[in-house]
This record gives structure tokens, sequence and C-alpha cells, in this order.
């Protein structure tokens, strides 16, 4: 008969690297940007929203940010006890305006989150940080959703001089890199401090550098403002310095 040994484990009392929960729309595609921003002592934990049948569009927004489903997401994150968590849905978080993403940061921290941004809060804190006051938005929203955009950062405060769409009901994270810079060259304005490019299924990583040095501006993307508030909520910085954002935005005290 084969022995059996228990052996007494030793278990760490200290946590070596620091964890970010992320919740996304059941339709992200783009998990490696966000790894791409992380030093090595950050985790990333992330789930999905139920699947949802409908196309891009004010019904499909409205129901990945729904109360239940964030507070669902939120409870399948407690486990691995994330530092913070963080809604990723640029649309879902301003499509209710201010008032509905303060309320996603209620949900999420009532459900069990320690400390909860979202998408488009972390939007505001980026153009705080820049100093942004007029605002140029490229979107591949349709009109309807990307006029909620528009409300959402003129009722906080934030002058948009000018705004771009792509239509789009489906298919974000398969937008290339040409209609992206075309996309970037149509919202972008004179008058225009920055640039915004909404949606975190938009693939942007690669593509930022190059847009910021045809411009002269900074230009912020969906998941760049995302993993830099997030970051800055546990006390890093992003790994990378191609882009101008990130390379000149400050540390948190």
């Amino acid at each position: 008969m084969t022995a059996l040994r228990q052996v007494a484990p030793e278990l760490r009392q200290d946590r070596p690297e620091r964890r970010i929960g992320v919740i996304v729309p059941f339709d992200f595609a783009l998990d490696r940007e966000y790894w791409r921003y992380v030093p090595d002592d950050i985790t990333l934990h992330v789930t999905r929203t139920p699947h949802v049948d409908e196309p891009l569009g004010i019904d499909l927004v409205e129901a990945v940010s729904d109360d239940d489903v964030i507070r669902d997401a939120v409870r399948d994150l407690v486990s691995p006890d994330p530092d913070l968590m963080v809604y990723a849905c640029t649309s879902g978080s301003f499509v209710r305006g201010r008032a509905g993403e303060r309320r996603i940061r209620r949900i999420m921290t009532a459900a069990g989150a320690r400390h909860a941004i979202t998408t488009s809060g972390a939007l505001l804190d980026a153009l705080a940080a820049l100093g942004v006051r007029r605002l140029a938005v490229g979107t591949p929203y349709d009109e309807q959703v990307t006029s909620r955009l528009a409300d959402f950062l003129r009722e906080s405060g934030v002058d948009v001089v000018s705004v771009a769409y792509l239509g789009l009901r489906g298919d974000v994270d398969r937008v290339t890199p040409a209609s992206l810079t075309c996309l970037t060259a149509a919202a972008d304005d004179d008058g225009a401090d920055a640039v915004f490019l909404s949606c975190t299924n938009l693939p942007t990583f690669d593509a930022i550098g190059e847009l910021e040095h045809r411009l002269g501006k900074p230009v912020l993307s969906a998941n760049q403002v995302t993993m830099w508030a997030a970051l800055r909520a546990v006390d890093r910085r992003p790994v990378m310095d191609q882009q101008l954002f990130v390379r000149t935005a400050a540390r948190p005290d």
C-alpha cells in the first residue's frame, strides 16, 4: 500500500504583487493591451459581463452596465482580493451621465470592491492631469452613443470642440490601423488640446505614439487612461514611455 504523507504548508503573510480586478464587456477582445501596460509586480484578474444578443448601441451599452450585472461581476472578482476593481467600459460608464458613473462606483464598492474606478472617470482624471480643457473625440460608435459621450464630457466641464465616429454596430476590435488614423484625423481640430479615442475594444496601443507625432498633441485612448488610473491607484506607472500622456502624467503623491 502506498504511504500517504501530509506536509505542513507554509503560507506567505505578505503579498508580493498588487492585484487589479477588471470588469469588461462580454465582447472585449484586447486583454493583451492591458497586460502590455503593467509592470511585473501587477497581476490582472479579468471577468466579463454576460452575453447580450444586441448590436452595439444604447440598448447594449445599458445592458452591460446594469446594476445587477456589475454587482455579479464584482462578486466574481472578490476571491483573489484585488487592491482595486476597474469597470473597463467607456460607453457603459458614460451612458447615464456623471450620476451614472458615480453610481457604478458606489455599486462596486457596496458589492465588495476595496476601491473602484471606471474608464470614463479615468478619462476625466487624465484630462485634469494634462490640463486639457478643449477636447476632440473619435469613437467607433453610432451617432446616438457618440452623442452621449459628448454630453457626459460637457456635463463634466470639458469643451468638446469636434467629434468623429465610425458608426459601427460591432467588430470594434477589428478596426484597422489605417481606419484608426483616419478617425483620429477626422476628429482632430486645431483648437483641441488633445484627442480622445473612445471604447476599450478599439485597438490603440501600437498606434498612439505615431498619432501623437503626426498631430503634435496628446492622443488618449480608453485602455490607456483606464490602465493609467488603475496603476496610479496602486502607486505604479505604466511600463512604456512611447505615449506622450503616459510619459508626462505626474506620479501620484
